[in-house]
């Protein structure tokens, strides 16, 4: 693999022996994004689960406070009743029987989709569209509710959800490397003590195996396991 000019610059500013803290990683992280947009900086966790055991499926929500940077499309599926309450909550797209029809022809253009529970039956039909994607509503995640102006105002806030991959990582984007350190510190705070919080029962040996930092265009850095306790 060719290492970039770039690349090599950045690696030389990093030890990838060392287990860096959050403050440390988050300094490091800014100090080598220059990229010319501006950066997400991502965290994966490995986790000791099994996600093939369903007692094992570590997934939830959780509300970064400072939100992750990016502008969240909503598309809220509601009968018309419950349209307006979406559109004033700042909905982008709110409709039903128009986007299960867009939906069934391709349409994907949203991040998130929020739905009111008496649509579930038709919008369930879409599963094999909406799953792959990782837009299918569900009770767990918050988006199928309602009250659909709490949803779309979380959503929009910074309240992301999170699975376990096949692989036992769980990855999520919390925040961008333009947000003050503390602005990431609390949001990657925020994300782990979630994580740790979802701990199954039934999970045995060590449950965090190892988590990493990372900014899109570069390195990945290691976090000490001393920053797992909760703060």
């Amino acid at each position: 693999m060719k290492v970039t000019k770039k690349r090599k610059e950045i690696n030389s500013k990093v030890d990838f022996n060392k287990e860096y803290s959050i403050t440390e990683a988050v300094a490091k992280l800014k100090e080598t994004s220059k990229s010319k947009f501006n950066e997400s900086i991502d965290i994966a966790m490995r986790l000791g689960v099994d996600p093939r055991q369903a007692d094992q499926l570590v997934r939830g929500t959780v509300a970064l406070p400072h939100g992750t940077g990016k502008t969240v499309r909503v598309l809220v599926v509601a009968k018309p009743e419950k349209q307006e309450e979406a559109r004033n909550a700042g909905a982008d797209h709110v409709g039903f029987d128009d986007y299960l029809a867009k939906i069934k022809d391709g349409w994907a253009d949203v991040d998130v989709i929020i739905a009111a529970p008496d649509t579930m039956s038709e919008l369930g039909k879409l599963g094999k569209v909406l799953g792959p994607k990782g837009l299918m509503p569900n009770p767990k995640s918050g988006t199928v509710t309602n009250d659909l102006a709490k949803a779309v105002n979380e959503v929009k806030a910074g309240r992301i959800e999170f699975r376990v991959e096949k692989a036992g990582i769980v990855h999520a984007c919390v925040g961008k490397a333009s947000f003050e350190p503390k602005q990431l510190e609390d949001n990657i705070h925020t994300f782990i003590n979630q994580v740790l919080k979802m701990k199954p029962a039934t999970s045995k040996g060590q449950y965090v195996k190892s988590v990493t930092l990372t900014s899109t265009m570069g390195p990945g850095l290691a976090i000490s396991k001393n920053e797992l306790a909760h703060h």
